[in-house]
């Protein structure tokens, strides 16, 4: 169901006229006295006459500035590219996350040529992987729909990345890694980018099992039956008002080996009206995209499985279809969540939280060492952080390594707190809890809410647990930039395999 796109990645360290591809990219800096080009393999005389035309041409050096130029003899290609890297010292060092960028920038913007050679300055074998890594991003397309490809692009085939480091032992594995990010935040694109009449709960949890094969992993499907025998209030509740019915998907990657284990739960509303508390009809058809958290930790888990991580992961896809009809939920109705808890809705259009509760609950149940879940929770992030930075919340033993591992992936997060005074906001008359409490800070306080399911150890201490809320970042309504495209983006992916890989070291 899930067509994904995946391009071949590899590093040359010779003389590019045996190495031939159809475009030539070498990076341009912004520096204090204007463009300049960066380290390349161009003769001296080619990079002289280069220097002296960028003005002229109008090359600032800007990020996802990319022009073409006829190929010079030396290349091998019909084409040179000048893309920019942004503000770099003359001399000095770009970040991993500058490669990144400007990497998957150049690959998204050469889509319809079959093969590139990027040639940005390589210090270390991170660089190559951060370079590799935006090319695998950026290689992406989403066309399953169109019923003609007159005017489509593929994306570009292959990529190699010049580098004198080509022969390092190290460089093969860090290939390999960005071969599998790039293909999980692909397939986390591509299932939010299903339009609601394709995704659904049933065919969510097909696309998982599909997903899953060829990897060391186990599916397990709750289909409405069972949710409702088992007491799983907060998917049912949501679900009930829709003729597809709702899903639980378990996702576990167990190898022998594991040192660590932990559970990730995801949001997977396939589709949110709003149900009885029906959102405007303006901006409702993004609500697609309200299943972003679950395909985030369900293709976390197939890239943990896919590299090999001595860490037991569980994903629990939490899938429901929120719409309003005679069978639906309706504000003031009480829900009894798996494990007991009851909870007042009074508004339905506060459902993720719902069936996020469920997912928790029932992945405390299995005591793993830390809990993460991941949701297009609250219209509040995007007021609070805006579009491009998710914001964490919850242990500070959890949320720490997750800024530091967003950091290193490149990703935009923030830390925000839990206040204490919100908890009583979500106080209930007739229930354990209210679905709703504080309007303002509404991100933090549905944060609070989804506390309250997380369960305790075999100790008797709460096990450490985060929240991340990517509503504004999981969906890109504006222009394409960087690796980044429109719409679905795949983002929280990386940091989490990030998170996972730094646990273990």
């Amino acid at each position: 169901m899930v067509k994904n796109t995946e391009t071949n990645l590899s590093a040359i360290a010779r003389d590019l006229k045996k190495a031939p591809s159809d475009a030539v990219v070498i990076g341009v800096g912004q520096g204090t006295a204007g463009p300049f080009l960066l380290e390349n393999p161009l003769t001296a005389k080619s990079v002289e006459a280069l220097t002296d035309s960028l003005k002229v041409l109008g090359i600032t050096g800007a990020p996802d500035q990319a022009v073409r130029l006829p190929g010079l003899p030396e290349t091998g290609s019909g084409i040179l590219v000048l893309a920019g890297i942004g503000k770099v010292d003359p001399g000095g060092r770009v970040s991993g996350e500058a490669l990144r960028r400007a990497a998957g920038s150049a690959v998204r913007q050469l889509a319809g040529l079959s093969s590139v050679t990027l040639a940005f300055p390589t210090a270390t074998v991170a660089d190559v992987a951060a370079i590799a890594e935006g090319a695998a991003l950026g290689a992406y397309s989403f066309t399953e729909f169109r019923s003609s490809k007159d005017g489509l692009k593929d994306p570009v085939a292959d990529v190699a990345i010049f580098t004198d480091l080509a022969g390092d032992k190290d460089l093969q594995p860090a290939l390999e890694r960005a071969r599998l990010l790039g293909k999980a935040v692909n397939a986390t694109r591509s299932l939010v980018n299903q339009p609601p009449s394709h995704l659904y709960p049933e065919s969510f949890a097909d696309a998982a099992k599909e997903l899953s094969k060829g990897l060391p992993v186990k599916v397990t499907v709750w289909d409405e039956k069972r949710l409702e025998k088992e007491g799983f209030g907060g998917i049912m509740g949501v679900g009930k008002g829709s003729a597809r019915q709702p899903r639980l998907v378990k996702v576990e990657y167990s190898p022998a080996k594991a040192t660590r284990k932990i559970a990730l739960v995801g949001k997977g509303i396939t589709f949110d009206t709003g149900g009885i508390s029906i959102k405007p009809a303006l901006g409702m058809g993004d609500m697609k995209s309200d299943m972003a958290g679950a395909a985030v930790v369900l293709n976390t888990v197939l890239a943990i499985a896919g590299l090999g991580l001595p860490v037991k992961a569980t994903a629990w896809l939490c899938i429901a279809e929120n719409m309003p009809s005679g069978a639906a939920s309706r504000p003031a109705d009480v829900l009894t969540m798996f494990g007991g808890k009851t909870v007042e809705v009074l508004n339905t259009d506060a459902e993720g939280r719902l069936v996020m509760a469920d997912g928790i609950v029932a992945a405390s149940q299995e005591y793993p060492d830390a809990i993460i879940d991941v949701a297009t929770l609250t219209g509040a992030q995007l007021i609070a952080l805006g579009n491009r930075t998710a914001g964490i919340m919850g242990a500070d033993s959890v949320t720490g390594p997750l800024k530091a591992a967003a950091d290193r992936a490149g990703e935009l997060v923030w830390p925000m707190p839990l206040p204490e005074e919100l908890r009583p906001s979500l106080d209930s008359q007739v229930a354990d809890i209210a679905n709703i409490g504080e309007r303002h800070g509404g991100m933090m306080t549905a944060a609070v809410f989804l506390r309250e399911f997380v369960g305790k150890d075999k100790g008797g201490q709460t096990i450490p647990w985060a929240h991340i809320d990517i509503a504004g970042p999981s969906f890109n309504n504006g222009a394409p930039y960087g690796y980044t495209p429109k719409q679905g983006t795949g983002c929280t992916v990386r940091t989490l395999v990030a998170y996972v890989e730094d646990l273990l070291a």
